[in-house]
Parts: structure tokens; sequence; C-alpha cells
């Protein structure tokens, strides 16, 4: 089983900053991508950055220039640092973390945590 446990939200006001962290836990054999969603009430989850373990990123084009994806592989975390923030960047962060383990491929989410961006 993997854990994937989420830190760092918060509130901050416009135009400042936050960094989120993730980090993957248990039977993992390799990962392949982190990734970072969000959802904002009453919007559907959408992706807004991920990275692979080769460092290869992409980002929605809501958060260019101003979020930077970033891992650590022998920690299994990854980061999301989060700068100029908006208002509309107020969500709930959700990790998710694509690799392989001993029994074949998994998909993990973590619970989700809140950034609120106060105008």
């Amino acid at each position: 089983q993997v854990q994937v446990v989420e830190s760092g939200g918060g509130l901050v006001q416009t135009g400042g900053s936050l960094r989120l962290s993730c980090v993957a836990s248990g039977t993992i054999f390799t990962i392949n991508t982190m990734n970072w969603y969000r959802q904002a009430p009453g919007k559907q989850r959408e992706l807004v950055a991920s990275i692979t373990t080769s460092g290869s990123t992409n980002y929605a084009d809501s958060v260019k220039g101003r979020f930077t994806i970033s891992i650590d592989n022998a920690k299994n975390t990854e980061y999301l640092q989060m700068n100029s923030l908006k208002p509309e960047d107020t969500a709930v962060y959700y990790c998710n973390v694509y690799g392989r383990k001993i029994s074949g491929n998994f998909s993990s989410w973590g619970k989700g945590i809140l950034v609120t961006v106060s105008s």
C-alpha cells in the first residue's frame, strides 16, 4: 500500500506565497510521476503541475510563471512553490503519485490540503 500525505497549505493574502509538500511512502518499487491537482468549490478537479523523476515538468496555463514544481527522488517527495497567489488559486490541492510496486502499477492520492487566498 502506498500512502500520500500533503502539507503546507493555509491562508495567504493576494500576492503572497506558499510551498506545498507531498511525501509518498509504503511498498514503492519506483515512482514515475508526481502531480498536483486542485479542486475549487463547484469546479472539477484540474491538473496544476506534474513532474517526472527525471525532472520533466508540465504546468497548467493558469499557473505558468507563478508556480514551480520540484522533486526529491531520494525522499519520494515533491514540492509546489506557489508565488504571486491570486484568489482564483483558492482550492483543495491534491497530490497524486503514479509508479510501480512489486504487485503492479499504482496511482495514489493524498487527502488534499486547503489553500485559501484572500483578496
